[in-house]
């Protein structure tokens, strides 16, 4: 006789379905267990054997194999040794046979026969309920599983003969109740933050919109303290929210009693945590940070000090709201739409921007731009939002705190949404709640341009858009090494070169840098017409031919043979021909409106480089 009792196993926040099977049998007194098992459930048989011992009961002198089936799926955590327990006490009579149909069973089992928390149980008694079933758990995780439907029968007993007591109805246990988590204490408010008026309104509209957000400022401006006070002014979590966020941390093992909330989730790692830590992994495949931070907010402070390998896992889960944890013999899924808000010195030491300072080791310029390189371009394009956050003032210090605290702030902030999320359910997109979440294929008919904000737009980023569609077919952008005396480059495939340009060509809307860039100029190609002798046709006697080039790149010592362009941002949009360019963050080009020249030649006056392909300045 094969006795079968329900459980689950989890993959991602999804509970499959499991069949404990049970048999006795004539044989060798063996405890067999099979079925893809790991550790913590090939160990269940000394916990069940305890167990059963410290209840009153024991193990008959024969062959007992238990199936987990499917067996080709993988079994993972300790919330099997209740199913076991329960098959092999009906497979020995102690309880009817039948009395554990339509019910799903998990929790671990401690040597003197109590039950101990496990994690999942929401997903598992949502499943449950979707397969018609009721749920028998653990009684601290009753209140958790009483979420998933007041009509579901859950029985959360204490200890392995309550729940005997129960099934012979000796002791009738009572359905829990659900619970909600009390409130800890009032959340920080934004009144504590004198000054800083700006990034209060930066903040609201990141609030607003869900919109990632980088603030960028010298030590002790308010970055963290901004950052910690934007969960008081979030709207709390909808119905639908709460559920996708507890069942994650239930996942996890973080709901503490059973209890839920409706605060968004705040999540601040230490820029110590490695990629697994973040993004998830580990032996079993855990939630990380981001998607513990679902519908809610990842603050990672310090952003340069994370490993770049740990950053650069973040751009796909950005993208996609989700994150695939590949293992070799299972896959799991987590759900991570976060807001990620981020805090960053311009240096190192936090200080190159500070009116006066002159850094020890290095100029300003390059100090800035070193330790901004540790972020990759395609991290810092999925910021909607990149502010400066200046020191506070000794004036803003001394005067009293401002009225207008995070209260204010949150219902406008709760308005801004409502809006939103009545804007995309009359388009008929329902899971799409803010504008950040909004697909591509929406957002030319949810955010339509005025004139005003189109020449804007254009005023700001029209010179990087026509620098990039002029270079990106013909140019080479890379950042240069100007602390070594030869410059070391490496191609870039095409597709990375136009938009490595256009992100250093948004300059201090990118990086807090500034708006100019060095461009060295390698000729590659005749940029001027020549005859067959390297002679220049062009009648210019300022253009520098190539055989001048050759042969002053001959003279001149190897730290001068690259040809430095000084000119400024506009100026640059307009080179044509074929050339490589190098651009270096940080560095300004020249004066205002300034034109283009030559690094003096050794022995003359310097000669002008032709700012087009065809010999014309």
């Amino acid at each position: 006789m094969v006795v079968r009792v329900a459980t689950v196993a989890f993959e991602g926040i999804e509970a499959k379905p499991v069949d404990v099977q049970v048999q006795i049998a004539n044989g060798n007194v063996v405890f067999t267990l099979v079925g893809l098992a790991d550790k913590a459930v090939a160990e269940s048989r000394e916990r069940v054997r305890a167990a059963l011992t410290a209840s009153g009961l024991a193990l008959p002198a024969k062959r007992l194999t238990v199936n987990l089936a499917p067996a080709d799926m993988p079994k993972e955590g300790s919330h099997y040794d209740l199913p076991i327990a329960l098959g092999v006490m009906a497979a020995i009579g102690a309880i009817p046979s039948d009395a554990l149909d339509g019910f799903t069973v998990l929790g671990e089992l401690a040597l003197d026969g109590t039950l101990t928390p496990v994690a999942g149980v929401l997903p598992a008694a949502v499943a449950a309920n979707t397969r018609g079933h009721g749920l028998i758990c653990p009684r601290e995780c009753g209140p958790e599983a009483a979420w998933a439907s007041s009509d579901m029968e859950v029985i959360a007993p204490r200890s392995l003969i309550q729940l005997v007591n129960h099934i012979k109805g000796i002791q009738v246990l009572a359905r829990p109740l659900p619970a909600v988590r009390a409130p800890a204490g009032d959340l920080p408010d934004l009144c504590d933050i004198k000054g800083q008026e700006s990034a209060k309104r930066a903040l609201e509209i990141a609030a607003a919109g869900g919109h990632n957000l980088l603030m960028n400022g010298p030590p002790g401006a308010g970055k963290s303290m901004l950052a910690a006070r934007l969960p008081s002014i979030l709207p709390p979590l909808r119905p639908r929210e709460l559920l996708e966020v507890s069942m994650i941390h239930s996942v996890a093992g973080e709901l503490a009693g059973g209890e839920l909330t409706d605060r968004r989730p705040f999540r601040a790692p230490h820029h110590s945590a490695s990629m697994a830590a973040l993004v998830g992994g580990g032996t079993h495949a855990r939630p990380g940070e981001i998607s513990l931070a679902h519908n809610g907010v990842l603050f990672l402070d310090e952003l340069p000090e994370f490993h770049a390998q740990a950053l650069d896992s973040l751009r796909q889960p950005l993208e996609t709201g989700e994150v695939a944890i590949s293992r070799a013999n299972h896959r799991a899924v987590y759900p991570a739409r976060f807001q990620l808000v981020a805090a960053m010195n311009p240096c190192r030491c936090g200080h190159a921007l500070d009116p006066g300072f002159a850094c020890r080791r290095q100029p300003n310029e390059r100090c800035v731009a070193q330790y901004a390189a540790r972020l990759s371009g395609p991290l810092i394009d999925r910021f909607d939002l990149r502010i400066e956050v200046p020191a506070v003032s000794a004036a803003d210090l001394v005067l009293p705190p401002p009225a207008e605290g995070s209260a204010q702030a949150a219902r406008r902030v709760a308005a801004a949404r409502e809006r939103q999320s009545l804007r995309y359910e009359r388009m008929g997109l329902t899971p799409t709640t803010t504008n950040a979440s909004a697909p591509a294929s929406t957002i030319e008919a949810a955010a339509r341009l005025d004139a005003g904000g189109t020449a804007l737009i254009s005023r700001r980023l029209g010179p990087a858009a026509a620098l990039r569609a002029r270079l990106s077919s013909c140019a080479e952008a890379r950042p240069h090494d100007r602390g070594s005396r030869r410059s070391r480059s490496r191609r870039a495939p095409p597709s990375r070169r136009s938009s490595r340009l256009s992100r250093r060509a948004q300059g201090s809307a990118g990086r807090g840098l500034n708006n100019a860039f060095n461009f060295r100029i390698h000729t590659f190609s005749h940029s001027v017409p020549d005859d067959r002798h390297g002679r220049s046709l062009s009648g210019n006697p300022d253009v520098l031919s190539l055989a001048d080039a050759r042969q002053s790149r001959r003279r001149q010592p190897a730290r001068r043979r690259n040809l430095l362009l000084r000119a400024p941002l506009a100026d640059a949009a307009t080179l044509g021909g074929r050339v490589r360019a190098r651009g270096t963050a940080g560095r300004d080009l020249g004066a205002a409106g300034g034109g283009g020249g030559a690094r003096p030649r050794r022995g003359g006056e310097p000669r002008q480089v032709p700012l087009s392909g065809h010999g014309q300045p």
